[in-house]
């Protein structure tokens, strides 16, 4: 087995030989912000471990689709700890996943992770092929959204369940930024180059607990209130002068309790959702 933790040390030393994930992962640029994004990154990597790694299910019998994989890090992840995963992505820097199963291959399995560049709208998965989905900073691209989920619906198996790490749409700060990032214009059309096509994008379309329960429920999810984790609710300018572990310990405390601050100035929301019938 191998701990968010150990998979995190490794990764530093990864990013030494693959700069170019390096404005990515920005953990050896400034440091003041290096524990800031440590926790962020761990507690994501956490949340995994504890509903995919820690439960005990026989690795051999679960089958995981990553839409929307990006590096492949959450795979390689799994894959260090014997579970199998398919990822599927349509990032530019697909192209680096092989070189990152060569540096990996030295700690784990790497064959344990499969991946291809595609879109989930052209190669819908067979019905019921799936125990489990991870979405991971990708709901708020995905558009349709319905379609989207009817798609995940139909891939999973009875019982089936997305586990979703997004950004908090409620969060006041993140708001301000994306707005005057990108006004209202919430989803656009690109050109994809690999697939030689337009393909419709959320435009960081992120959205709020609520408005995300609304959705699931329409396509035939149940949202797993015991699962809702938010996080990431200090600044960086916080780190500078706390400890780290105590102001994770602070951020805990408060996400337990539902208010204003949970709502409104966590940046992480993390839940799963269970396919019903």
């Amino acid at each position: 087995m191998m701990s968010p933790e150990q998979f995190f040390e490794l990764m530093l030393k990864e990013l030494e030989v693959h700069t170019e994930m390096q404005p990515y992962y920005k953990f050896l640029g400034k440091k003041s912000s290096w524990h800031f994004r440590r926790n962020y990154f761990l507690q994501r990597l956490r949340y995994i471990q504890k509903y995919l790694v820690d439960p005990g299910v026989p690795v051999n019998s679960l089958s995981i689709w990553d839409c929307g994989c990006g590096y492949g890090t959450t795979c390689l992840y799994l894959a260090m700890n014997g579970i199998k995963t398919y990822g599927t992505t349509l990032e530019f820097y697909y192209d680096t996943i092989q070189k990152r199963k060569e540096y990996w291959s030295k700690f784990g399995d790497t064959s344990l992770f499969t991946c291809t560049y595609e879109n989930l709208f052209d190669n819908r998965p067979a019905p019921a092929s799936y125990d489990w989905i991870i979405v991971q900073d990708t709901l708020h691209h995905l558009e349709p959204i319905d379609d989207a989920l009817k798609i995940f619906n139909d891939s999973l198996k009875k019982g089936g369940k997305i586990l979703s790490i997004e950004e908090n749409g409620n969060n006041i700060i993140q708001r301000i930024k994306l707005y005057k990032y990108r006004g209202n214009k919430r989803i656009i059309t690109i050109w994809d180059e690999k697939l030689q096509k337009d393909i419709l994008l959320g435009n960081e379309n992120i959205r709020s607990l609520d408005n995300w329960e609304r959705l699931f429920e329409k396509n035939g999810f149940k949202v797993n209130d015991n699962s809702v984790q938010y996080l990431r609710y200090y600044l960086p300018v916080n780190y500078r002068f706390s400890d780290p572990e105590k102001l994770l310990a602070k951020e805990l405390q408060i996400q337990q309790g539902k208010g204003f601050r949970r709502e409104y100035f966590f940046f992480g929301l993390n839940f799963i959702a269970q396919k019903e019938g």
